[in-house]
């Protein structure tokens, strides 16, 4: 998508202006007295009690807002002033566009783009006016980021005082830029919007290191775009496995163009509050060694959006809870736990503890945790290929020593259930209650059939949610039901009419969340 050059940047100009706008552009952005980056000669200081607004010299303005050009010599890296009337660049040079706010904001925010200057700019103008400065480096389709790209950045940031994490913007080609560029400098991104954006190997291999630095992504897409399939839903979903935050705007029947939003309050926003973010303190139980990641659900809601006259699939972090997920290590513990954190800790710290990874749509676990409840996933041995009960002993004493209830909420789906119930049996004065979907009742720590009493006679209340055609059903859950109920335990069973072994978890999770609530009480 190429777009025609600005017709303003072939306009010339006297030498004695582009001078002067140097001098303006130095005052304005406060420079310090920092040692010359990369060629570029630091100006005089702004003098003492003088306001950039009162200084004089040559200013454009872009859609009301002082802009500021620059030629990036692609030799020698040196970048030197050239106002957006001067001459367009020549072969070895790279024109570089800085637009500052009236006013900066805390830190000095700043988002970046590397295609396509003002086309479809209503973010960035958006930007401007809650105090983000607004940089552009000429790029085509021959121009990927390259070392180039690393001098904007570190004259940007070293020696103008802009933040040293912008937030992306990228568009078609655009897109593909901003994740090249960010995928090989994570720790300097703050967050990417990327609409419709193209795509490469070298993005996909490396997009770990943005989950793993907790980069923030929204893809504003069209859902019969050619790229949405190629690009945009891939890179959702392989964010989404490494544990990274991403949120998908997909516009109804939409193709490529046009591009952003008429009303950019939902982009704004999203980069507003990735520049604010502070993240959250690592919980004590945790320890310094661990992985945090997101863990959020992966519905879809379908707005209405007047000012875009459609309708819009959305989904991520942006429209759903999201939360904090950590995966660490015991002394002495073969496995790793994970603990998913609740935003809000619910009275007494109630929570579950499972075995088998907590899927995406995990309804039930994701309206526990908007309760307040954590949710832990036990270790798993690797050498044991399961369980290890004294592994799972010291991660229950670990927890509880850190304020967790006393009494957990003993929770397995299809095979995981059989781990969950052999060790609730070893433990029962240590369960709230037992909580299985479609379970299979076989463990290698013991036979939950046939060690049913403990359970019973500490009086565990247990709910089992099956699918009608689930091949478990007769043989284990209805099994157990009956000895269960024999033993005098607390047996309730939901079937759900003309479902097999999926889905596992109900697509109602009310039924079990009060089930829960009446057990720890």
């Amino acid at each position: 998508m190429n777009r025609p050059s600005n017709p303003r940047l072939s306009i010339r100009r006297p030498q004695r202006l582009i001078q002067a706008a140097w001098a303006t552009l130095a005052a304005i952005c406060l420079w310090s007295s920092q040692p010359p980056v990369r060629g570029v000669e630091a100006p005089p200081p702004t003098p003492a009690g003088q306001s950039p607004a009162a200084l004089t010299g040559e200013k454009t303005s872009w859609h009301g807002f002082d802009r500021y050009d620059f030629f990036l010599n692609e030799t020698n890296l040196a970048i030197e002033p050239a106002g957006a009337s001067a001459p367009t660049e020549s072969p070895g040079q790279r024109r570089c566009i800085l637009v500052v706010p009236k006013a900066a904001a805390p830190g000095k925010p700043w988002s970046w783009r590397g295609c396509y200057w003002d086309h479809e700019p209503q973010a960035e103008i958006e930007l401007l006016q809650r105090g983000f400065h607004i940089a552009y480096i000429t790029a085509n389709a021959n121009l990927r980021p390259d070392k180039k790209w690393d001098a904007w950045h570190a004259f940007l940031t070293e020696r103008l005082g802009l933040s040293p994490k912008p937030a992306f913007i990228g568009m078609s080609r655009g897109g593909e830029f901003a994740y090249t560029w960010a995928t090989a400098h994570p720790d300097k991104v703050t967050c990417i919007y990327a609409d419709n954006p193209g795509g490469n190997r070298e993005i996909f291999a490396r997009l770990g290191e943005l989950a793993k630095n907790d980069v923030p992504l929204l893809q504003v897409c069209g859902s019969i775009d050619p790229l949405l399939g190629k690009v945009a839903l891939p890179l959702e979903n392989l964010h989404q496995q490494y544990g990274g935050r991403i949120t998908m705007m997909i516009k109804e029947g939409a193709g490529h163009h046009p591009h952003s939003l008429r009303d950019p309050k939902p982009i704004v926003d999203f980069i507003t509050r990735s520049v604010r973010r502070i993240p959250a303190a690592v919980p004590e139980f945790v320890g310094a060694d661990c992985t945090r990641s997101a863990y959020y659900g992966l519905e879809n809601s379908y707005r209405d959006y007047p000012s875009e006259g459609n309708w819009i699939t959305c989904r991520g972090p942006e429209f759903t809870p999201c939360y904090e997920r950590y995966n660490f290590n015991l002394a002495g513990v073969e496995g790793t736990i994970d603990v998913i954190v609740p935003n809000a800790v619910a009275p007494s710290k109630p929570w579950v503890f499972r075995s088998g990874f907590v899927e995406r749509n995990a309804t039930v676990d994701l309206a526990l945790l908007a309760q307040g409840y954590h949710i832990v996933t036990a270790p798993i041995s690797y050498n044991a290929d399961g369980p290890i009960k004294a592994h799972w002993d010291a991660v229950y004493q670990h927890l509880t020593r850190h304020g967790f209830s006393k009494k957990a909420v003993l929770e397995g789906a299809g095979g995981a259930a059989g781990e969950m119930y052999a060790w609730a049996s070893l433990n029962a004065d240590k369960v709230a209650c037992i909580y299985a979907e479609n379970p299979v009742l076989r463990s290698r720590l013991a036979t939950p059939l046939d060690n049913l009493a403990p359970l019973a006679k500490a009086g565990v209340p247990i709910l089992h949610v099956c699918g009608s055609l689930d091949p478990w059903l007769g043989e284990h859950t209805l099994a157990a039901q009956k000895r269960y109920v024999a033993l005098g335990g607390p047996f309730t069973l939901i079937v759900k009419p003309g479902q097999g072994h999926y889905p596992l978890a109900p697509a109602d999770p009310k039924p079990v969340v009060d089930f829960v609530n009446q057990s720890i009480r």
